[in-house]
């Protein structure tokens, strides 16, 4: 097995331990994709493992790594947004789901906007942030949290 195969095998086999909540194995798993083969995803989920974990600052790092293997790549600069807001450092948290925005590859635009609606809703600043969540419903109609938060805040304007 070629060190790409056995990196993404051990990728798999972390975050199905993710998903099954055994946050340790899937933590030592991860280490181990990127011990044999480093990507931007396996640093992206290893960092969202330790956020369930609050976990804040690692997962930043983990993220970071991420972006250096791989600038192009959305998902980091999401998730860093998102632990920022969840410590409350929402102006740190913008730019970074506009870079989101911006990256070539990232296939769930609909996230950043979201965030960035969660990030200016929070700064007051509730206009702009009703635009991000329209336009998060208009990437993903079906996307609950954007419609629940665009009729509350939008329910609170009246």
């Amino acid at each position: 097995m070629n060190k790409r195969s056995r990196a993404l095998d051990l990728f798999q086999k972390a975050y199905e331990k993710q998903m099954q909540g055994d946050l340790v194995a899937a933590i030592d798993l991860y280490k181990k994709s990127i011990e044999v083969l480093p990507t931007a995803e396996a640093h992206t989920f290893l960092g969202w493992t330790y956020s369930f974990q609050d976990r804040y600052e690692e997962a930043i790092e983990e993220c970071e790594k991420a972006i250096r293997e791989d600038p192009e790549f959305g998902n980091p600069y999401n998730d860093i947004g998102v632990y920022l807001i969840e410590k409350g450092r929402y102006d740190e948290a913008i730019p970074y789901f506009r870079r989101a925005l911006e990256a070539k590859r990232y296939e769930a635009p609909h996230y950043p906007h979201f965030n960035l609606g969660r990030a200016l809703e929070k700064k007051g600043l509730w206009l702009e942030a009703i635009e991000e969540y329209r336009e998060a419903l208009r990437l993903q109609s079906n996307y609950r949290l954007a419609e629940v938060s665009l009729y509350r805040l939008t329910a609170m304007m009246n």
